[in-house]
């Protein structure tokens, strides 16, 4: 991976208060560290993607919120400036988190990979992933139309990055 590259780290869901602070959605196993005040983040896309890396965000504060973060950041002064930021994905550099461990995969790195099963057989392709409360739910694009597929180990058997592929255990029954 890049020395410059961006994992995603949340979503911003909406605009909080008067004074600029935003509701996020943590997608990461470390919310306390990733959004730490004095920690840096950058606005991006569902993909991962940055326009303006020039434009960093930086916590100015914290706190919990309905299961999320309310945060402040430093180049947010007012709501309006807030509502624009609705929906987007909060990003930080890779090099600043801790090191994935060996059966951990970035959100954004499973979007686009192909889902198989563990015979073989191709099945579809991720679209999106969901975080809820059950877990994880990958959406999974088929020839028949759309399946969300829980990612957990009783039905993911595997997940190769460099191959780019989802395998899926055969008998789980869901591509039936």
């Amino acid at each position: 991976m890049a020395d410059d590259a961006l994992a995603i780290v949340g979503l911003i869901r909406n605009a909080q208060g008067i004074r600029g602070e935003v509701v996020v959605e943590p997608l990461t196993d470390a919310p306390d560290a990733v959004f730490a005040s004095g920690r840096r983040v950058f606005l991006g896309d569902a993909s991962g993607n940055v326009k303006d890396r020039a434009k960093t965000l930086v916590v100015d504060g914290v706190r919990p919120f309905k299961g999320g973060l309310m945060i402040k950041f430093d180049t947010v002064a007012d709501r309006n400036e807030a509502e624009l930021l609705r929906g987007r994905y909060l990003l930080a550099p890779v090099e600043e988190l801790e090191p994935l461990g060996q059966d951990e995969v970035y959100l954004h790195d499973l979007l686009g990979m192909k889902v198989e099963l563990d015979s073989g057989q191709v099945i579809g392709e991720v679209t999106a992933c969901y975080e809820l409360p059950q877990g994880l739910t990958l959406d999974v694009k088929t020839a028949k139309g759309s399946v969300l597929v829980p990612y957990r180990p009783e039905v993911i058997e595997r997940t190769d990055i460099d191959d780019r592929v989802v395998v899926v255990k055969a008998g789980v029954g869901m591509f039936e």
